[in-house]
């Protein structure tokens, strides 16, 4: 029988508290101390007042304790639970393995979580980032249902079709899951994955920051420009393309007068920023409404983006030396003869290829367009769960993931990123302004173009944009295909 989810809400009490009720649980708690002694007091006729004997205290649990219908707490009944992903070392895993205060009080929040719900839990990297879709395929078909295994998947268009084909459980019949809580809407990876009023995936917690603008602040500090003027543009609402533009004006200049420019204004792997641009300016290549998938790659705001990715690759880009590899924007930006990359949040964290910087780096998200706001395009690996398990095992495996996620006591709101960012090469500005400001909904969005089966953004439009590109004519080359593919996408 499934159980239906109650909460039953436990005072909490300060830390001290918490700790003398968790010894409590124990089973080992110190008796009560005996009340001190009083002074003598002089006899008097009264009747002397009764022997005070204090009660023992009643256990606290630390946390909220979610019940069943007779209201017990819920019961997994031993299960091992499994969360499959392609990167986690089970020996080296918060777990097993904390490696900060954070880790060690999720670490103490979950083993309450194993105890208080009767089950074990653990993450390891079982298939790797290129199978993991045709992994999931192969386990449901072949009616795998011998583990118990919540599996981190690649967003792809490979899960898109995997949901079509109803191989992920339907997330939304289950009660212990409530999407409008702020834990998946800080993310909204399950309305990314909604198909024909059902939730096929979800994430838990604040999104990870993804592109943004990197900044050599040595050759801003040699043209005279300070970064706190980008910093407060990016504050105040201000920061533009035309904003960005002017910035680069000032900068990028041919200091030998050979006719080619020794400082450039921006680098980076040109062969998003056609999406990328588009996005900031309100556009989408693929929107999502209430029937289907919807074609925009045409929509004004589109073409426009598209259209300044040419303009910055044509009067601000540094071009690749000749004999230089495609990633050659790199060393270029590590050299310093370019002022800003565009690139990922993780490029500049510790082990990313900007750690190494020997200059002063900044970090800001995107500019927007005319008609765009600045925002951070979120991008998350989906969660899903096999169609193949009953009713009951896929309520348990959601409970147990839903309550592990949760945060601990201490930590509400915490942003492991701005951690990570510090531990890596941004400057204070970056890591308290911009990184929590790339996880806020009011500047997060999510999009659905890696939705549609043989739509590639890629090598079908972005790719053919380039210094001196027609964008019409790259259009023109991609809409056809993509509006039958987003028509079969839609069952059409």
């Amino acid at each position: 029988m499934r159980k239906k989810m109650t909460s039953k809400v436990m005072s909490v009490a300060l830390t001290a508290a918490m700790a003398m009720s968790l010894a409590a649980c124990s089973n080992n708690a110190a008796p009560a101390e005996t009340p001190a002694e009083t002074p003598e007091t002089p006899a008097t006729t009264e009747t002397p007042a009764a022997d005070v004997v204090e009660e023992p205290a009643e256990d606290v649990e630390p946390y909220t304790v979610i019940t069943d219908a007779d209201g017990n707490p819920v019961d997994l009944g031993g299960m091992e639970v499994i969360i499959r992903d392609w990167w986690t070392d089970p020996e080296n895993y918060y777990l097993t393995a904390p490696q900060n205060e954070y880790d060690e009080a999720r670490k103490e929040y979950v083993e309450w979580c194993e105890e208080k719900y009767n089950f074990t839990i653990k993450q390891m990297a079982i298939s790797d980032w290129g199978s993991t879709p045709a992994d999931f395929v192969d386990y449901v078909t072949t009616g795998g249902d011998d583990n118990n295994y919540i599996w981190i998947v690649r967003d792809s268009a490979e899960m898109a079709q995997a949901v079509a084909t109803g191989l992920c459980y339907d997330l939304s019949k289950l009660d212990c899951l409530d999407f409008s809580e702020e834990i998946f809407t800080a993310n909204k990876v399950h309305e990314q994955y909604t198909y024909k009023g059902g939730i096929y995936a979800m994430y838990t917690g604040i999104s990870e920051p993804r592109d943004g603008i990197f900044i050599n602040e040595q050759i801003l500090a040699d043209a005279n420009v300070d970064v706190n003027e980008i910093y407060d543009a990016q504050a105040d609402g201000t920061w533009t393309w035309d904003k960005f533009k002017e910035v680069m004006d000032r900068i990028q200049k041919d200091t030998d007068n050979d006719g080619t420019n020794d400082v450039w204004g921006v680098t980076g792997n040109t062969g998003g920023w056609g999406r990328t641009f588009a996005l900031s300016n309100g556009g989408e290549f693929v929107g999502n409404g209430a029937s289907g998938y919807t074609y925009r790659l045409e929509d004004p705001q589109t073409i426009e983006g598209l259209e300044f990715a040419v303009e910055l690759m044509n009067d601000y880009y540094m071009p690749r030396p000749e004999g230089a590899q495609w990633d050659y924007y790199k060393e270029e930006f590590l050299a310093g003869t370019v002022a800003f990359a565009i690139d990922g949040f993780y490029a500049g964290c510790a082990g990313g290829q900007w750690a190494d910087a020997t200059f002063p780096v900044g970090f800001v998200m995107l500019p927007k367009g005319p008609s765009g706001k600045i925002l951070n395009c979120w991008s998350n690996n989906p969660t899903v769960i096999p169609s193949c398990y009953d009713d009951q095992k896929a309520w348990n495996l959601a409970f147990a993931y839903y309550i592990i996620n949760q945060d601990p006591a201490g930590y509400e709101g915490y942003n492991g990123q701005i951690s990570r960012a510090r531990s890596g090469i941004f400057d204070d500005r970056a890591c308290e302004e911009t990184v929590p400001m790339m996880s806020e909904a009011e500047h997060g969005m999510i999009t659905y173009d890696g939705m549609i089966p043989g739509l590639e953004t890629g090598s079908q439009l972005t790719w053919n944009l380039y210094p001196g590109a027609d964008v019409s004519a790259a259009v023109d080359g991609a809409a056809e295909s993509w509006k039958s593919f987003i028509d079969q996408a839609n069952g059409q």
